[in-house]
């Protein structure tokens, strides 16, 4: 049972109504101080009822516009009301991206799901939490510091009891947050920095009705897509007669070259949408990059440049030594596992209803309903967890094509799930990119000026309530033009995220070279250009340090100033067992470091690898991490994202590469696109760096750039050879041990 404190009446009056409002006069505060900032969305939504619900049954409705991608961020939420509410979790009912029902909190993006979601959801909860003790202290006729507070009941020192169930009748949740409740010190917290059951594992784990890829309504229909062959391509003809006759078609819906039919039975949908792709005929685009070319490609393109960095050395100390590389990646795709699905539903009242998995169901909805020429108004998004992934695949889309779909057949939801080929070829893909870093070094090796020049296409072009973002919207009769492409999503933007290196060299600039045109279509992978930069960043500071040979870790450790990084990094290297492990031939070690955005969580990834030289088959032996996320939450949900993130990472670096020219994607399944398998994933170790008072920080995207630029710095350490060419296939890396 806890013990109430810094709960005090600021105003006493009569009514609970009344009592309620008090708690938000600022007049009591003096009209000279100002209000307190509310923390994160609670600034944009700040009405304590489009947050939180006491209803019937002994339930709390808690109403979030973040949603759950797998990262287990509802059980996080659900830890956070829980404690500042004083009610065990399993009270907690969760609405999570209705658009109709939830606040807007924006994308589930960038790693700030906690950071503006979390301290909203927490700050809400404490301010429903000290209505209901002035509420109850009135009832009661006791001060609100002698009440406490178990599992919702609130209890006098005489033994009266008022549950918040009998206190909540009517507004009193109708108010604006004040910023004035106070949370809870760590030492009176239950569940925030625990380990909580996910509460979305059991139906994955069992095969419950979870995912967007399970729901069957009733009277539901199938459809299925007829994508064009590449970008760009134009549907000159189409013949549909006979295929509107086959079993089960209801409907072959054409606008343009957009091309969809809708059947009883999926088979059937499928069955007629091959069909249909059979008799049709296109005009392919005459020329183009492809990926043998596109980093060449990168370099040719007209640029819009920004110097994101620009401090020159003032030291005065005479070069003796300039080293200049140059690192490319390709295009990566989300590789979703289960195939973008959505449902649609035009109804009798106009809404069009749409069960998606997009991150950002509120902007989605906004730019359907202006391809669809509909008030915003009328498009109810409701998120449906998807065997998805991070980042923007191919959910948003697939939620257009399904309004469209639907539109033709009101009354009858239509559920449209991508073919693997469809998912592969017409997702928005990570951007390729080039970078290039060049170092002037003194006569010992340390660094005296940095200089990176990064080349990309955007990494954001997700719906933002534009329907030229959306991909049905181009192949419209009408189309809608794509908007051109900006680098934003600060603070390193999104194509440059992460290329200001933590280092305090004497001297650094740092460039973008961002084009506003496309080799392929691209958007938000996990990461965005923080993979890339950091790959490069940590690859050079490595390469660096073999030249001064001066250990990785200590050569590090001369520029890095932040104590927090400092400690990440030392502790990673302890976990590996650094100072005493032996080299052997074949194998290599390799460390990283970086802080998302630089200004989210910590990261330090080393890990061991094995090369084969005769067939240049590169395996992970270990992996070791450790992270600084600030204040945590679930430590073992943390650690899940560090995890996941080292994974993947792993491989991008060691498999994955679009492959595409003008005749379209040719990566177009798994053995086209191979990804890692369970068998290659190594041991992986995290140790996490708890800060109880410090801001949440974010851990979803940390390990993407050390990872990839560990495994690098490994490959060297074995071979003596520097790959700078992502994905480190065994035929690359025969190759270039051969070279």
């Amino acid at each position: 049972m806890n013990i109430v404190t810094n709960r005090r009446h600021f105003l006493k009056t009569t009514g609970s109504l009344a009592v309620s409002f008090s708690l938000f006069d600022m007049s009591l505060v003096g009209a000279q101080q100002a209000a307190p900032v509310l923390p994160g969305d609670l600034k944009t939504s700040p009405k304590l009822s489009s947050w939180l619900r006491i209803e019937a049954g002994g339930k709390v409705r808690l109403l979030v516009g973040k949603v759950e991608l797998g990262q287990g961020i509802l059980t996080a939420f659900t830890q956070l009301c829980a404690d500042e509410l004083d009610i065990e979790p399993a009270r907690i009912v969760i609405t999570s991206g209705d658009t109709f029902l939830v606040p807007d909190e924006g994308v589930t993006a960038g790693s700030q799901s906690l950071s503006y979601g979390g301290v909203a959801v927490r700050q809400a909860s404490a301010e429903a939490r000290a209505i209901l003790l002035d509420l109850a202290a009135k009832k009661l006729g006791v001060e609100p510091e002698k009440l406490t507070i178990k599992d919702g009941t609130i209890s006098a020192p005489d033994g009266k009891k008022a549950t918040y169930w009998e206190l909540v009748t009517g507004k009193e949740l109708e108010v604006p947050a004040s910023g004035l409740a106070k949370i809870k010190p760590t030492a009176e917290r239950r569940y925030i920095g625990q380990n909580m059951p996910r509460l979305d594992i059991p139906a994955k784990a069992t095969g419950g009705q979870i995912f967007i890829q399970d729901l069957r309504p009733e009277g539901m229909l199938h459809a299925r897509m007829v994508h064009p062959p590449a970008y760009n391509a134009k549907l000159l003809g189409l013949d549909s007669a006979k295929i509107e006759k086959m079993r089960g078609v209801v409907k072959i819906v054409r606008d343009g070259s957009f091309v969809g039919v809708i059947a009883e039975r999926e088979e059937q949908a499928i069955a007629a949408a091959e069909a249909l792709r059979q008799s049709s005929q296109w005009e392919l685009p005459a020329t183009g990059p492809s990926s043998e070319t596109v980093h060449d490609w990168l370099l040719a393109q007209k640029t819009k440049d920004l110097f994101i960095k620009d401090s020159p050395d003032k030291s005065g100390a005479v070069p003796a030594n300039t080293v200049e590389a140059t690192w490319r990646r390709p295009y990566h795709m989300h590789a979703t596992i289960g195939p973008s699905t959505a449902l649609g539903t035009l109804g009798a009242d106009g809404v069009m209803t749409i069960q998606t998995h997009s991150q950002s169901v509120f902007e989605t909805g906004a730019a359907i309903a202006q391809m669809l020429d509909m008030d915003v108004a009328k498009v109810r998004c409701q998120h449906v967890q998807g065997a998805g992934c991070y980042g923007h695949n191919g959910a948003d889309d697939v939620a257009a094509e399904v309004a469209l779909l639907a539109r033709a057949i009101p009354g009858r939801p239509v559920r449209l799930q991508w073919s693997r080929n469809d998912e592969h070829k017409w997702e928005p893909y990570g951007s390729a990119m080039v970078i290039k870093t060049k170092a002037t070094l003194d006569n010992k090796g340390d660094i005296l000026d940095w200089t990176l020049d990064l080349w990309s296409t955007s990494h954001g072009t997700r719906p933002g309530k534009k329907a030229g973002n959306l991909l049905p919207a181009w192949m419209l009769e009408k189309p809608f033009e794509l908007p051109t492409p900006i680098n934003n999503g600060g603070p390193n933007y999104a194509a440059d995220r992460n290329g200001i290196a933590l280092y305090d060299f004497p001297g650094q600039k740092v460039t973008t070279h961002f084009i506003e045109t496309f080799a392929a279509r691209a958007s938000s992978t996990r990461g965005l250009g923080a993979y890339a930069n950091v790959f490069s960043i940590e690859g050079f500071i490595d390469e660096l340090a073999a030249r001064a040979k001066a250990d990785p870790v200590e050569y590090r450790l001369r520029y890095l100033k932040d104590e927090r990084a400092r400690a990440v990094l030392t502790k990673a290297a302890e976990m590996f067992g650094w100072d005493k492990w032996t080299a052997e031939p074949g194998k290599g070690r390799g460390i990283a470091f970086a802080r998302y955005k630089n200004i989210s969580t910590y990261a330090a990834v080393a890990m061991e690898v094995a090369v084969d030289k005769a067939s240049g088959k590169v395996r992970v032996l270990r992996v070791c991490c450790a992270a600084d996320a600030g204040e945590l939450v679930s430590p073992d949900g943390t650690k899940n994202q560090l995890e996941g993130g080292i994974i993947q990472s792993l491989s991008w670096t060691l498999k994955e590469a679009v492959r595409f020219d003008v005749r379209g994607v040719k990566s177009e399944d798994w053995t086209s696109y191979p990804i890692l398998t369970f068998t290659e994933v190594p041991p992986i170790t995290i140790e996490l760096i708890d800060r109880p008072t410090a801001p949440f920080l974010g851990a979803g995207e940390a390990t993407q750039g050390p990872t990839g630029a560990a495994l690098a710095n490994a490959v060297f350490n074995a071979t003596n050879v520097r790959f700078r060419e992502m994905p480190f296939t065994p035929a690359r890396v025969k190759a270039g041990l051969s070279a």
